[in-house]
């Protein structure tokens, strides 16, 4: 009877033993499959931060183009307005100097007249007065 209870014991225990590996297999394969995922997630997440950071500096220069481009454009605005200033000043600049110029041909062509009326006058008076003479 001690005997057959020693076998049955060992029995039980070759039992547990397989049990035990296969308990050891399964955890061993569940805990690297799991490492593996983790591993593999946490890897995706790397590769997503960096395209994420990436994409950040992107828009980081896309909007200091933008604001550069903003800046350029107000000033291309202005200097376009300045020029049309300058353009119309230039014209007034040439009407003015124009019309000086005619209102001091217009003074002499005045002075000339009122000395042409003036020598007729003096030419009449000598005509009259050669006229009384003779």
């Amino acid at each position: 009877m001690a005997l057959q209870h020693t076998a049955t014991h060992c029995n039980t225990l070759q039992h547990t033993a397989i049990h035990c590996n296969t308990l050891q297999h399964n955890a061993t394969h569940t805990l690297q499959h799991t490492a593996r995922h983790y591993c593999n997630t946490l890897q995706h997440t790397v590769t997503h931060c960096d395209t994420l950071q990436h994409v950040v500096t992107n828009c980081k220069t896309m909007q200091h183009t933008a604001t550069l481009c903003n800046t350029l454009q107000h000033t291309a605005t202005h200097c376009n307005t300045l020029q049309h200033t300058a353009t119309h000043c230039n014209t007034l600049q040439h009407t003015t100097t124009h019309c000086n110029t005619r209102q001091h041909t217009a003074t002499h062509c005045n002075t000339l007249q009122l000395t042409t009326t003036h020598c007729n006058t003096l030419q009449q008076t000598a005509t009259h007065c050669n006229t009384l003479q003779h």
